[in-house]
């Protein structure tokens, strides 16, 4: 059970500090299909607000939201975000882990855009940043691709949308030490690095593949290439083996994407298990408490560079963030995959707040997270409303 009280006290909105700090949560409602689930918050006096769960088994994480979140909410004043988020998982002490967290955050995000929208400024304001742009890095997640064709795929895309930074895939995912076809990571690391000068950073993802023998052996291969950042090397869970490759390498050892508890996370950064920390909004539960890893972070000295591996509003959540905290990383992951990898992500909003120039996104003035979602998506989605009961 989460016990971390937040650390941020110029974010705390008590239920009576803000204009229209009295509403009340009306109706929770979900559109959901197996991909994707956003939230809709209404309020006692009409008030809107959207937010999304944690993408993938989304229609699940929407039941869990009515069954395990809902009933908490419902009633409660709209913009005391952070007593619901530490009130919820309390309640359901029973159930720690990923799909609660990932259906509070949900909550959270409606929350946050309700109260942009009210106040007529964008998230990344509410929490102490500004509007403007961010530096990205094109993100691949293929692992079924050449080498050639991938060094071919990132160099177009480097000359289309002017990025300075890449991540590619070494390893199988979770794989035991194996690689994906024999001989790839050792072949893709010089393959990439040829086929870009040294301005360009280089960031690699292992997805948990190896112990830390071998992470360590890797990570010299990859420090021999320029690479910069050596994401996830050994089971994500294992924080002791992790922290023997942070320990061993002068790359930058990051991960955290997977984790869910917040006195996990303390751990992690009190034994200093990473160089980075990458929370994934969605998968925490929300940016409120995605605001509380980073605080934790800052303080030990970590910057944080977030998880966001699709073109749901989880990139739209994490460029808020980094518009905001102070020891943001260097760049936004931004995912390069389109329809092919991802079926799902195409036409989820009236306009897409994803356009990059000159490799970087923007975040805009507009209220809340500033997009709307399809009408027409959610005609195609299935419904569900809680409301709250007088």
């Amino acid at each position: 059970m989460d016990l971390i009280a937040s650390p941020i006290d110029p974010l705390r909105v008590g239920p009576f500090s803000k204009p229209g700090a009295k509403m009340k949560i009306a109706d929770i409602e979900t559109f959901a299909n197996e991909f994707v689930c956003f939230v809709k918050v209404t309020t006692d006096s009409g008030e809107t607000g959207w937010g999304q769960v944690a993408p993938y088994y989304a229609d699940i994480t929407a039941q869990v939201l009515h069954r395990q979140v809902a009933p908490y909410a419902l009633g409660k004043p709209a913009l005391d975000i952070d007593y619901l988020v530490d009130i919820i998982p309390e309640k359901e002490h029973k159930f720690p882990g990923s799909y609660l967290r990932r259906a509070l955050g949900g909550l959270d995000t409606a929350l946050w855009d309700l109260r942009g929208r009210l106040e007529g400024k964008p998230v990344c304001e509410l929490i102490g940043g500004t509007p403007g742009t961010v530096r990205a890095y094109g993100s691949s997640m293929k692992r079924d691709i050449t080498p050639k064709d991938e060094a071919a795929r990132l160099s177009r895309l480097r000359d289309r949308f002017g990025f300075d930074a890449f991540k590619f895939r070494i390893g199988a995912e979770c794989g035991r030490g194996q690689d994906e076809w024999p001989g790839r990571t050792e072949e893709i690391v010089p393959t990439i690095r040829a086929a870009m000068d040294d301005s360009v950073a280089l960031l690699v993802d292992a997805n948990s593949c190896y112990g830390p023998e071998q992470a360590i052996e890797v990570g010299k291969m990859l420090e021999q290439n320029g690479i910069s950042h050596y994401e996830e090397p050994c089971p994500y869970w294992e924080y002791e083996q992790t922290q023997q490759v942070t320990n061993a390498l002068s790359i930058d050892v990051t991960g955290g994407e997977q984790d869910c508890e917040l006195q996990n996370w303390r751990r992690m950064i009190e034994m200093k298990a990473v160089d980075i920390v990458q929370p994934d909004i969605c998968y925490l539960g929300g940016i409120t408490r995605t605001l509380r890893v980073a605080e934790m972070a800052h303080k030990a000295g970590l910057p944080c560079t977030p998880h966001a591996a699709n073109l749901s509003m989880v990139t739209l959540f994490t460029m808020h963030l980094l518009r905001a905290i102070p020891n943001a990383g260097k760049y936004l992951e931004f995912s390069i995959e389109g329809e092919d990898y991802y079926p799902w992500q195409d036409d989820l909003f009236v306009a897409s707040p994803y356009e990059i120039v000159d490799g970087k996104a923007t975040v805009t003035d507009l209220p809340g997270w500033g997009v709307e979602v399809s009408p027409t998506w959610l005609e195609t989605s299935a419904h569900q409303i809680s409301t709250w009961q007088r």
